[in-house]
């Protein structure tokens, strides 16, 4: 059986203002990622996914985008990405963008075109209604991002809708003049040779046709954002979304061995539907899963079990474990478990999403109030909503700013930026920077791992073990996630080899019918 690139590689999440800075405004572009590449190839990644780099307001930074076939002077030019997609491919590295379609920035000529009459030929290009009868917005829906989802335009008499910001409206996916505008996008990009798209918020391109209020939480306690006051039913996941997603995959497969990725944060029952009809919508729907876990060995056996039993037939499995709007793994289960957590991401079944600075285990970082950058914090400020914390600077030498920048980054580093660096760190065997590139390497050279079968061994007292075995070859991994040692008794590694630690060391140790682990510890057996 043959695979796809995308399906036994690994993509790697760079978020371009955190990535390298190399024009001294404390911000990161895209001739940095370029100048790191060598980096990626060092470290054993097969594709890269940019965040957005458009021209935009910066609003939400970049997700509100004034124009969908440029590059912001923040980050370069569009000479400057065609040399980084040119010399990533050079070096066998394949290149993701991130594509916004459901909402444009308010400073995009279609959104000044729809606001300037109800009469203009863009009016229905976003969605403009009425206001209730008391005057108010048309329905209850809120914004990702806190308050009325709805913002009232005096010039027109109407409100737009807006799923995040005021200054990111919500385009109208039931015109089929907006599907066929941002298929051009598509195009655009994929004619300059990018490998494919990561779609944001992809389950929010359609909403119900009536309006309707959407019900109330029952689960509300009145602690947290605004979004979680109600339930979504309305306002995203309509069934109507896959005839759109349908459609932004036959644009894609115009061209050859391009792939589909769809940000859908939902139930797994509803998550695999955006598989599509005879898997026909979205190649890899992003597995959030692990983003909210209960960490346990148990807990994470059943999470993969009930995923694995719930992919449609043929449809190929995804893992995350961190990103640019979610605290990073390190953050969440501390260092230790970091180890383990790497481990787990690079040898189950499917493709993996490794997150920039992820391999040097940055985790929570402390940004101070004054320093806050994320809108969502500033519009509600003490629920812990910030997103700052997990898009600081990635971390590669001991000088004073890392080597990001010469100049104080826009987003402050770790405390121990000194010693958590890819150039202090490279050199250190038992650094979980050497975890992560022996890991990688080892799931490109192994079937077994790289598109092999997954098969839950034991999920008792603390430690995880599963098997992936392809035709001629089985691997196990075993891991402890407790602060103790555990020992890990199985048949099915008489005669075998720890090759790996999370540790860094036990390379080469036979096992025999039993595998004794460490507190923290994960193996991998061959």
């Amino acid at each position: 059986m043959s695979f796809a690139w995308w399906q036994k590689g690994v993509i790697y999440q760079i978020y371009p203002r955190s990535f390298q800075d190399t024009n001294g405004d404390g911000v990161g572009d895209l001739e940095g990622v370029r100048r790191r590449l060598d980096y990626l190839v060092w470290l054993g990644v097969d594709a890269i996914w940019l965040s957005p780099f458009y021209p935009s307001p910066m609003h939400d930074f970049g997700y509100d985008v004034a124009d969908y076939c440029n590059v912001d002077p923040l980050f370069g030019s569009l000479a400057a990405f065609d040399a980084l997609l040119s010399e990533a491919h050079q070096r066998g590295l394949k290149i993701i963008l991130d594509f916004v379609p459901n909402h444009t920035s308010n400073a995009h000529p279609w959104f000044l075109a729809s606001k300037r009459s109800r009469n203009d030929p863009k009016r229905d290009w976003y969605i403009w209604r009425d206001a209730a009868e008391d005057g108010g917005p048309p329905n209850n829906w809120v914004s990702h991002f806190g308050g009325s989802g709805w913002t009232w335009d005096e010039a027109t008499r109407q409100y737009y809708y807006h799923a995040f910001l005021p200054e990111q409206p919500d385009l109208n996916w039931r015109n089929p003049q907006v599907r066929a505008a941002m298929h051009e996008v598509l195009r655009f990009w994929l004619r300059r040779g990018v490998d494919g798209f990561r779609v944001d918020v992809i389950s929010h391109l359609i909403k119900d046709a009536a309006f309707r209020d959407n019900p109330v939480n029952p689960g509300w306690t009145g602690n947290g954002p605004d979004i979680i006051r109600f339930k979504q039913t309305f306002s995203s996941d309509q069934p109507e979304v896959h005839e759109v997603i349908a459609g932004l995959r036959q644009v894609v497969e115009e061209f050859e061995d391009r792939l589909l990725i769809g940000e859908i944060y939902l139930p797994l029952d509803r998550l695999v539907a955006y598989y599509g009809d005879n898997l026909k919508g979205a190649h890899l729907p992003f597995n959030f899963q692990l983003l909210d876990a209960d960490w346990n060995a148990a807990g994470i056996a059943r999470l993969i079990g009930n995923y694995e039993a719930a992919l449609p037939k043929g449809a190929w499995p995804n893992w995350v474990l961190s990103n640019h709007d979610r605290p990073r793994v390190a953050a969440r289960v501390g260092a230790g478990q970091s180890r383990v957590a790497t481990m787990l991401l690079l040898t189950l079944r499917g493709t993996p999403t490794l997150f920039y600075g992820d391999e040097i285990g940055i985790g929570h970082v402390e940004v101070p109030p004054e320093r806050f950058q994320d809108p969502w914090a500033k519009r509600e400020p003490g629920l812990g909503v910030g997103r700052d914390p997990s898009r600081t600077p990635m971390q590669w030498d001991a000088s004073v700013f890392a080597g990001f920048s010469t100049r104080e980054p826009w987003l402050p580093l770790t405390a121990d930026h000194e010693t958590r660096n890819v150039s202090t760190m490279s050199g250190d065997e038992t650094s979980i920077l050497a975890l992560a590139r022996k890991l990688l390497r080892f799931r490109r050279e192994h079937a077994a791992v790289n598109c092999g079968a997954w098969r839950l061994l034991s999920s008792d007292d603390d430690v995880l073990a599963y098997e992936r075995r392809s035709e001629n070859e089985r691997v196990c991994v075993a891991l402890n996630f407790s602060n103790t040692t555990k020992r890990w008794r199985s048949a099915m590694c008489e005669s075998a080899t720890i090759v790996l630690s999370t540790l860094g060391d036990r390379v080469n140790e036979p096992v025999g019918s039993d595998v004794l682990l460490r507190a923290n510890e994960g193996v991998l057996i061959q």
